[in-house]
């Protein structure tokens, strides 16, 4: 299995996922690589650290998600890992319950969200966002 972090999907996976008739709700598990340093398009804040310049995205996303009916489940630092081979280990991991891809889809079309996406993107150097439904196990 090949891993590739990225910080915003391709056009063509964003219109299959947002495009998707499934509904209820789902909960987005988020495996997060932050830059060293923030790198902001217009040079600002240099001197603040990726995480720093992501926490500032997810003060706003946490806002969000309260407005579509979400909500943060759990958010941790990454200390270690048990099973399997990874070249490097994400450093923070979080857990986000959605009531519906509606909802998703509204919360990335607010203003807000928009906005806040510099600091995202200024913050990380890549990730990875798995869609996961509750299922009983046997």
């Amino acid at each position: 299995m090949e891993v590739k972090n990225q910080v915003a999907p391709n056009t063509d996976v964003a219109v299959s996922f947002f495009s998707e008739k499934e509904d209820g709700p789902f909960v987005m598990v988020n495996l997060l690589k932050f830059k060293e340093k923030a790198e902001y398009d217009d040079g600002s804040d240099a001197g603040l650290s990726g995480r720093e310049a992501y926490q500032r995205y997810g003060t706003v996303v946490t806002q969000c998600l309260q407005k579509v009916g979400g909500r943060l489940i759990f958010g941790g630092v990454v200390t270690g890992l048990l099973l399997g081979e990874i070249e490097e280990n994400w450093d923070m991991v979080a857990l986000v319950e959605y009531p519906s891809l509606e909802a998703f889809r509204n919360m990335t079309s607010l203003p807000e969200f928009i906005a806040a996406s510099a600091h995202r993107t200024a913050g990380l150097a890549g990730q990875l966002n798995i869609k996961v439904k509750s299922s009983a196990i046997a």
